[in-house]
């Protein structure tokens, strides 16, 4: 009866959370469509060269709303000194007009917060850059402006501009940036080369149009707003172009100074890009890599020593597995800073795998994933530590395209040294390993080829790896395995133990490495590739559709008892 009534329930609370997200979408479109200004004139649309059928949708809008009055917006937070919260909105949530008065409106629907708000790049507009730098290797000076994606990208902004109705002065510094933008793909084009630091240049300019457009549009509406490039609020990063490592010793007292609000007037919400620092050698902008605003909203609320961190995503928070692998997900009420993190480097796509390292370092600071789509969901909240006596499972996560490398040293039992003289081959190659399983004389370690190599250099590089390797030991690959993370309490690791490896006895999927994470709170099971999403999909069915941690188990028999028999009965069916 406890396990129908649970079942129950959770089918409930799924149904209710679909029909809030629909009712929430209505809502946007009514408020959407309620406050949209574009004007069908030829002189309003002039210099954009949009193509005729946007024309037309832009002008069926505007004629809708016709009748509809001037948005005015409620300044939030006028009653504070200081920034109390610091939101980030990423590129979906800003991806063109109708998504910047949303968030606008999120941002003035909670007054008693004054906001630090960190946006992404537009949409695709990052992967677009990234695609024009590409192409300009391959493109004469002249055909330079007419590159599709670069098209795209000012078409984006331009109407973007209009349709919100920006400053004119802000409107002339997005067209500047653009003029930047293809003289650096001319510069591209002319020198054959795409450097890192290039590609960093190249990339930053679409959170620096996204933010001076959505700060312009808070203050057209009534909102005090200031725009700031986070390379020069003292975003302080070393010269690694592409993944740069913040340097928080001076990094967190100029971010702290800079964003400060001054006495008297009104008080301003700040607007900050995101994913974006400054070398310290060289000064030049650098890159958070991908997904590194997160990482800024958090730095931000580390600097300002701030109790809550809001990530404003396009899911209801952090969910129990990937929705695209598995039908039945829920949202994740509360997670701690490890369990975060753990989930972030084995593949989930909420929060940067580095998000939470600013969190970590204040000890006292509130991370919340919240929904842009759905203001009214409660999200995730992220926190040093939580409840963990009814905790079981909490979510399941599974990283592809693995390789699998089996280690076992010539030589004999007691040789010192042996560990070192594989990690320094790994260090001498710059090969990042995600998962280890050791003995004395042997190890099994699981690495991602694309974090270390592009698609064209995977199978020579690691042809190198393994030739350093058998040097030193006997060496074996395996190509295309999966990583299944199980992140969960470690405390009750017998019974997650029998019951994972009960299922993937029932589903015939064998186990090739197994480890747990110094953390203690991840299992990660390596299996092969085309049976990842098989196997994800029936311990979700396990953990989240079957009993609790809290209840006892099904059969009566001892943890301990159980974990033998099963592990027995796998290893006699290999």
């Amino acid at each position: 009866m406890q396990l129908s009534a649970q079942r129950s329930f959770r089918r409930e609370a799924a149904r209710t959370h679909r029909q809030q997200n629909q009712y929430t979408t209505a809502s946007i479109v009514a408020r959407a469509l309620a406050s949209t200004r574009v004007s069908c004139e030829p002189s309003a649309l002039a210099g954009q060269q949009l193509p005729n059928s946007r024309r037309r949708s832009t002008c069926v809008v505007a004629q809708a709303a016709a009748a509809a009055p001037a948005t005015v917006l409620q300044a939030p937070g006028q009653h504070l000194q200081q920034v109390n919260v610091v939101y980030k909105f990423g590129g979906s949530s800003v991806r063109d007009a109708e998504r910047m008065r949303e968030v606008a409106d999120i941002i003035c629907s909670f007054p008693e917060n004054l906001p630090c708000v960190v946006l992404s790049a537009m949409g695709k507009t990052t992967n677009m850059l990234l695609e024009c730098g590409e192409l300009a290797l391959c493109t004469s000076i002249d055909k330079i402006p007419s590159l599709k994606p670069l098209e795209t990208i000012r078409d984006l902004h331009l109407s973007t501009c209009q349709v919100l109705g920006v400053e004119p002065a802000v409107q002339a510094e997005v067209e500047q940036l653009l003029s930047n933008l293809q003289q650096l793909l001319i510069g591209i084009s002319i020198m054959q080369d795409l450097t890192n630091r290039a590609r960093d240049s190249l990339v930053s300019f679409g959170e620096r149009m996204s933010t001076r457009i959505f700060a312009s549009y808070l203050r057209q509406h009534g909102v005090p707003a200031q725009q700031f490039d986070a390379p020069e609020i003292g975003v302080t990063t070393t010269d690694d172009f592409g993944n740069a490592d913040i340097i928080y010793e001076q990094t967190l007292p100029a971010v702290r100074a800079a964003l400060r609000q001054q006495p008297g007037g009104p008080r301003q919400v700040q607007v900050v890009t995101g994913f974006l620092g400054k070398a310290m050698l060289s000064s030049a902008i650098t890159t958070l890599g991908r997904g590194g605003s997160d990482l800024t909203a958090t730095l931000i609320g580390a600097a300002l020593e701030l109790k809550e961190v809001q990530v404003w995503k396009d899911v209801d928070g952090v969910l129990t597995s990937d929705p695209r692998m598995v039908p039945n997900t829920l949202p994740v009420t509360e997670l701690t800073y490890d369990e975060a993190t753990e989930l972030a480097f084995f593949g989930a796509q909420v929060l940067h795998p580095l998000a939470m390292q600013p969190a970590i370092r204040s000890e006292s600071m509130d991370v919340r994933v919240k929904n842009s789509y759905n203001r009214q969901a409660a999200g995730t909240i992220i926190s040093k530590s939580r409840d963990m006596r009814c905790s079981l499972v909490t979510s399941l996560v599974v990283k592809n395209n693995v390789t699998l490398v089996d280690i076992v040293s010539s030589r004999m039992l007691g040789q010192y040294g042996f560990l070192a003289n594989v990690f320094e081959v790994f260090r001498a190659n710059q090969v990042s390993v995600d998962v280890v399983a050791t003995s004395e004389v042997s190890l099994s370690l699981s690495l991602d080829p694309k974090k270390s190599w592009s698609d064209g250099e995977v199978g020579e590089e690691l042809n190198r790896l393994v030739y350093e390797l058998e040097k030193i030991a006997s060496v074996r690959v395996r190509s295309n395995m999966a990583i299944l993370s199980i992140i969960c309490n470690v405390q009750k690791t017998s019974e997650i133990l029998m019951r994972t490896f009960k299922v993937l006895l029932q589903e015939g999927i064998n186990v090739s490495m197994m480890s747990q994470g110094a953390s203690k709170v991840n299992i990660s099971l390596v299996v092969d590739g085309s049976e990842g999403q098989r196997a994800v999909k029936a311990l979700h069915k396990e953990f989240f559709e079957g009993p609790n941690s809290c209840m006892p188990l099904r059969n009566g028999s001892s943890n301990g008892a159980a974990v033998a028999a099963v592990a027995a009965t796998t290893l006699a069916a290999r």
